[in-house]
């Protein structure tokens, strides 16, 4: 699918591309905003199968991993980050609601679809909402 730089979120009217604009690729500059519940929360306070599961969806990506970080609170929640060479994966947890927040900006050649295939396998959840935000590159 491909859409002229008006039409990818930015906030403007909606006119149509220019011929002499652009098309860019919807795949290639994506941001993904994924809240997911899940039946077993335990998953949601395991810090190190949180990261195994970014790594798994960053290389189903084809994603390079510059480095990654990640904080256990109190309550046991987690958040983890991997710093991607073209953006980043993000997993923040909400134990006492079950619930799981994703982010993913996925620029360049990262399959920002396969890697969020991923991340719903592995949190195997019982109800999920993905918004999808086109972004801007110029």
């Amino acid at each position: 699918m491909t859409t002229g730089p008006d039409t990818a979120g930015s906030g403007a009217s909606g006119t149509a591309a220019t011929p002499e604009q652009k098309q860019i690729n919807v795949d290639d500059l994506c941001s993904y905003a994924v809240d997911v519940w899940v039946g077993d929360a335990s998953i949601l306070t395991d810090e190190r199968r949180l990261l195994d599961l970014l790594r798994a969806a960053a290389e189903a990506g084809n994603a390079t991993v510059l480095g990654e970080s990640s904080h256990v609170f109190p309550n046991g929640a987690v958040t983890a980050i991997l710093l991607l060479s073209a953006s980043h994966l993000s997993i923040h947890t909400w134990p006492e609601f079950s619930l799981a927040n994703v982010d993913l900006l996925a620029y360049g050649r990262l399959n920002g679809e396969q890697m969020m295939q991923k991340i719903e396998a592995g949190l195997a959840p019982t109800r999920i909402n993905v918004s999808r935000l086109l972004r801007a590159v110029h």
